[in-house]
């Protein structure tokens, strides 16, 4: 056998095993029940149903805000909730804009609020979590919803968030909302970026009676308050890039239980026209998932090769020179491939034909990844929205906290 048809091989045994054996993260199941209607307690009426306080942080987000805000001041919860939307320092008018849009749509109750400049130490969203987290628990709910600013409810999503945790008796709810997929890049970049977050921290596992693996979204969070504190959330995680992962390990650390899944009535109205703005969007917290530790950095870009880029070049070229070993175990492996990537554009409405593309949307995700650590060297790490966050407590930072409270 050559060489190429040796690493062709290898790489089809690790499609093998990751087809197998990680969790059946491929599969697009994990999802929040299909009726809304809740279990025993939410059966006793309206009355039966726990306050919910809704916190929104938002940095110069008038853009998106008139297209999400209103979803959520429109929710159909039978119980008590309201919303709080944090306006962290924003210089576009979103805190005016928000009032705005609740004096013209109704609701909810809306009260916006402004921090300041983050601390020291914090960084700006969980600065603002923190302050609208603080308010909310004045009000007594048993449950927080933190979502992102650029996301968009359906009226029913509070009320199914809230059943599923009642039901199942979760600490922690978390949707990955559906990205937009509008543009050629959108569609190029999108369900990779899902598809994965999902390989990476498979769906499964983290919702298994004896978890495996721990994760969050960020963009739809439904915390129980009282796990809020015995977690020590937000003030725990205060310097975190990718703030979602380290919510998570923070609840679970403190003895939470945890359910992460698929969103089919929450999306993200955030728009990424261009390669550009997705390059962004990766690059800001790729480095710090690798715990900005350059010997993980090459690990990646390896396994990268290895597992989504030898396949295609193994079966070209061993048609093109007739090495039939290469080509064949090349062809195989880019087949268990394209196969395990099909869920996840059927559920992002994809057409099937696009599955063949992985190895080309992952060689970007390469360079989006090697970029993210050429900023983080620079200084220029973890960029949003005009600060620069270069702290190195992003991933891991839980990993060996003793746990705080025993769920009964």
């Amino acid at each position: 056998m050559s060489v190429l048809a040796w690493f062709a091989s290898v790489s089809l045994a690790v499609w093998v095993w990751l087809l197998l054996g990680q969790g059946f993260f491929w599969r697009t199941d994990q999802r929040l029940p299909r009726t809304g209607g809740g279990g025993s307690r939410a059966r006793g009426g309206p009355e039966a149903w726990p306050g919910v306080v809704v916190v929104v942080p938002a940095r110069d987000e008038a853009g998106v805000l008139p297209l999400s805000l209103p979803s959520l001041l429109a929710q159909d919860y039978p119980g008590r909730a309201e919303v709080i939307l944090v306006d962290d320092g924003s210089t576009d008018g979103t805190g005016r804009l928000a009032v705005e849009l609740a004096a013209r749509h109704g609701g909810l109750p809306l009260t916006v609020v402004s921090p300041g400049e983050p601390g020291p130490g914090w960084t700006g969203k969980l600065w603002a979590l923190r302050h609208g987290m603080a308010l909310a628990r004045a009000r007594g709910p048993e449950f927080l919803l933190l979502t992102d600013a650029d996301i968009a409810h359906e009226p029913d999503s509070l009320r199914r968030l809230v059943a599923a945790a009642l039901d199942d008796d979760r600490d922690l709810v978390s949707q990955m909302a559906r990205l937009r997929v509008t543009g050629f890049w959108e569609r190029l970049v999108v369900p990779a970026f899902v598809y994965f977050f999902a390989q990476l921290y498979p769906f499964r596992r983290i919702n298994a009676a004896r978890p495996r693996a721990t994760a969050a979204a960020g963009g739809c969070v439904l915390l129980r308050t009282e796990t809020a504190v015995a977690a020590g959330v937000p003030d725990a995680i205060r310097t975190a890039v990718i703030d979602d992962v380290s919510l998570a390990r923070a609840v679970r650390a403190a003895g939470g239980r945890i359910w992460l899944g698929l969103a089919e009535r929450v999306d993200s109205v955030r728009p990424y026209p261009g390669l550009g703005e997705l390059w962004g969007m990766v690059a800001r917290s790729a480095y710090a998932q690798l715990r900005y530790h350059p010997l993980l950095l090459l690990g990646t870009v390896a396994g990268l090769v290895l597992v989504y880029l030898v396949p295609p070049v193994a079966c070209l070229a061993g048609l093109a020179t007739g090495d039939a070993p290469a080509a064949w175990a090349g062809g195989a492996a880019w087949a268990v491939m394209a196969g395990t990537y099909a869920p996840m554009l059927r559920y992002y409405r994809q057409p099937l034909w696009a599955a063949p593309l992985l190895p080309f949307t992952a060689f970007l995700y390469l360079l989006m990844t090697v970029d993210s650590a050429v900023r983080h060297h620079r200084g220029r790490g973890g960029a949003w929205k005009g600060r620069v966050y270069s702290g190195r407590r992003a991933e891991g930072e839980f990993a060996s906290r003793p746990r705080e409270r025993q769920r009964k």
